[in-house]
């Protein structure tokens, strides 16, 4: 451990505290690294493949526990959280229009991991500033650690049910990020789990991929099938899956904490003016090019075009029978064998919709047919 003799260590955290702030982070907490009590849970759920084929969760397996394996010398762990709930979030409206793409308002704008890691850099060059060179490495999602943990025993909120970090004063619509130091700061209280009874995140996931309280079978998650797996999507999921083509905020959407939520008022998590008609077809008649130019920015970029095809297939074959819906679909045939598989099952369900107008008869044809039907006489 690093020896630093003449700093006030707790006017240092209090400053950190301040300079955070003013960088664009609503919360900040300090915490030690001890994680000891999650190393059961963590492998718990590599030994049973709850984390399907994202192998980088099991291939560094108990260093996500142990952040002095990743920057030795780490004895705190300052967490930070910045906001990112988008105005006009539509949530019920998007999810509601069938024709319409429904993106996890996370990925709305930029991708928040540049802008949060450059925002934690400069939090490490002013305590550098304050006291002279140290050990430390920013993390935001992109390394082998146990950030909402360490997040909770910083006083950040606590764990829910969906396995989300919440807090009681603004729900869970929040990024993290983690500077790891070798300073000895004085650490805060950690959050205790506000939940109770409550079970809404649970029971409404469309595919019920919470299995249990805090763990999430990553096999069954909307986010991870259209975000993390790339190869076909079973069957059984593709209904549930509905018109979400990123993401899914289902468990988020019925928290009861999230009725504390806050705007956002860092511009780059606002939706990005290519996304502001998420119409289908538009959507899956983007070129890779197009794809590629649009996205550039974006999280979404980094699923690539065929990926976003995919998913946008299966949302129109869950959208309701549309001709024009059925040409954008047959278009893409062809393209990539896995794509295929989704466009071919797409053609299907919208083949199992006829038109209303061939389904639907007027009520005076209806009566005529039952007339007919029961030889009756024309004015019965």
């Amino acid at each position: 451990m690093a020896s630093y003799p003449s700093v006030d260590y707790q006017h240092l955290a209090d400053q950190i505290k301040v300079w955070a702030t003013e960088l664009g982070f609503q919360k900040v907490g300090i915490c030690d690294i001890d994680l000891s009590d999650h190393e059961p849970q963590l492998q718990k759920s590599i030994d049973a493949g709850l984390y399907g084929e994202m192998d980088w969760m099991v291939r560094h397996g108990m260093m996500r526990a142990r952040p002095a394996e990743l920057l030795p010398g780490t004895i705190r762990v300052i967490s930070v959280r910045m906001d990112y709930l988008p105005p006009q979030a539509q949530f019920a409206s998007n999810l509601s229009d069938k024709t319409q793409a429904y993106i996890s308002r996370y990925a709305l704008g930029r991708d928040y991991h540049k802008l949060i890691r450059n925002q934690l850099k400069k939090l490490g060059q002013k305590i550098e500033q304050e006291v002279g060179a140290f050990g430390h490495r920013p993390f935001v999602d992109t390394a082998p650690i146990l950030e909402r943990p360490l997040a909770q025993k910083a006083g950040l909120g606590w764990a829910g049910k969906h396995s989300l970090l919440l807090d009681k004063e603004t729900g869970s619509w929040f990024f993290l990020g983690e500077l790891l130091v070798d300073l000895p700061l004085p650490i805060d209280e950690p959050s205790q789990n506000e939940c109770g009874k409550c079970t809404a995140c649970m029971t409404s996931c469309p595919t019920q991929a919470i299995i249990s309280e805090g763990v999430v079978d990553a096999r069954r998650c909307i986010s991870y099938l259209t975000i993390e797996y790339d190869g076909v999507i079973p069957e059984e999921f593709r209904k549930p899956i509905g018109n979400r083509i990123y993401g899914c905020d289902d468990c988020q959407l019925v928290c009861p904490w999230n009725r504390f939520a806050e705007i956002t008022e860092q511009k780059d998590f606002h939706r990005r003016d290519t996304l502001s008609n998420a119409d289908l077809v538009l959507l899956f008649s983007w070129s890779e090019k197009e794809f590629l130019q649009k996205m550039e920015g974006s999280a979404i970029r980094r699923i690539g075009h065929i990926q976003w095809l995919r998913n946008l297939s299966i949302a129109m074959g869950n959208a309701p029978f549309s001709a024009r819906i059925v040409e954008a679909l047959k278009s893409r045939l062809g393209l990539n064998s896995n794509l295929d598989t989704h466009i071919e099952w797409a053609l299907n369900e919208q083949s199992n919709q006829e038109p209303l107008i061939n389904r639907k008869v007027d009520n005076k044809n209806q009566r005529l047919i039952r007339v007919i039907e029961k030889g009756l006489p024309r004015d019965a």
